[in-house]
């Protein structure tokens, strides 16, 4: 068993507050709509998709086409993230992969829904910084908010 020294283990804690903040930022940038900071979230060959295969797709430019086109049917939004699990790559500390649970509050051509989502992620420092460098999107459920009582 080798021990790691105190760089190693600040660096890591250091790289798992990062890729706290990008999991942050995610639903900020989604919730604000914000078309300037979301290919910042991203690597260059970034793959998106959802367990429905409503989303699929390759690329930073297609991915941020790919939300513009879903936010001209998606109204105000909130999403909440709760527990992550990180785990870095052992051979290439330039990559790591994750699970986020979380929820979100849509609204979604003019009906309240809610959603509970868990994302697949894995995550690649680019340029200095942790992106995604995919992610998928499972939702347990995606409901008017008046039928979510029915949901269980």
């Amino acid at each position: 068993m080798t021990t790691r020294s105190l760089e190693e283990r600040v660096r890591e804690l250091e790289d798992r507050t990062a890729i706290a903040e990008l999991v942050a930022r995610y639903g900020l940038v989604m919730d604000n709509r914000d078309m300037d900071a979301m290919p910042g979230l991203f690597t260059a060959d970034v793959y998106i998709r959802s367990g429905d295969g409503v989303m699929d797709c390759r690329g930073r430019d297609t991915v941020v086409e790919l939300f513009r086109g879903r936010f001209k049917v998606l109204g105000p939004s909130n999403h909440f993230t709760h527990d992550r699990i990180v785990t870095f790559n052992p051979t290439n500390p330039e990559e790591a992969s994750g699970i986020v649970l979380s929820h979100a509050e849509m609204n979604r051509l003019g009906q309240p829904m809610l959603t509970a989502i868990r994302y697949h992620d894995e995550y690649r420092r680019e340029e200095g910084q942790w992106r995604f460098a995919a992610r998928v999107l499972n939702m347990f459920y995606y409901v008017p908010t008046e039928q979510y009582l029915d949901v269980f």
